[in-house]
């Protein structure tokens, strides 16, 4: 007999989910998790500076990461609190930092979106079914862009350029595994533990 029980991850409006864990961790919060080093809930610049020096960044990169990254989302994250010149994230309010002209990968209430992440390369990946060259990927950020939505245009650029300059491979194109593995935010503890192993300092 067929169940009438609605599976919790296909939830009444009929999207696919991923994300939601034994712990209600969504996968944005993952993907933000590594940043947060001593895991109290609260991102601050020098811990969000820590974390990309981690994954082999340079100082200049890190630096303007942990600026750019804090001063654009304290304030989103810490609704009807006091502006702090510390500039925390609070993790559990990531969602709400959500900007616009994205992916749609991350739905608002943090959670994955696999079709919306298909659609990433069914529409944009034509050299390689499976990765992005520079070119795809300029192409995807301007297809994104809502009119007049400068921040969100910013943001989309700084976040997917400083990935595909990471991560692209020998040939350039930023494989969707990658990409994928960023989102959940496994990525970042695979880089930092390739880094520590191979002892180079960035």
């Amino acid at each position: 007999m067929a169940s009438t029980a609605t599976d919790s991850k296909t939830p009444s409006n009929g999207i696919q989910y991923e994300g939601v864990d034994g712990t209600d961790q969504n996968v944005l919060k993952k993907h933000v998790a590594f940043f947060d080093r001593n895991k109290d809930g609260v991102i601050y610049p020098w811990e969000t500076f820590q974390g990309f020096r981690a994954i082999g960044c340079g100082l200049l990169l890190s630096s303007f990461a942990a600026i750019f990254i804090n001063v654009g989302l304290s304030r989103k994250t810490r609704p009807g609190k006091s502006f702090s010149l510390s500039f925390p994230i609070e993790v559990n309010n990531i969602q709400k930092s959500k900007h616009g002209s994205d992916s749609g990968v991350y739905d608002s209430e943090g959670r994955f979106v696999p079709s919306k992440f298909e659609e990433i390369f069914n529409k944009h990946a034509h050299t390689n079914a499976n990765a992005l060259t520079s070119e795809e990927l300029q192409s995807m950020l301007k297809a994104n862009r809502v009119p007049k939505d400068f921040g969100g245009w910013l943001a989309s650029f700084v976040e997917w350029k400083i990935l595909y300059v990471l991560c692209k491979d020998k040939k350039g194109l930023l494989q969707k595994d990658t990409v994928r593995a960023v989102y959940d935010g496994s990525l970042f503890e695979q880089m930092a533990k390739e880094k520590a192993s191979s002892g180079k300092q960035a």
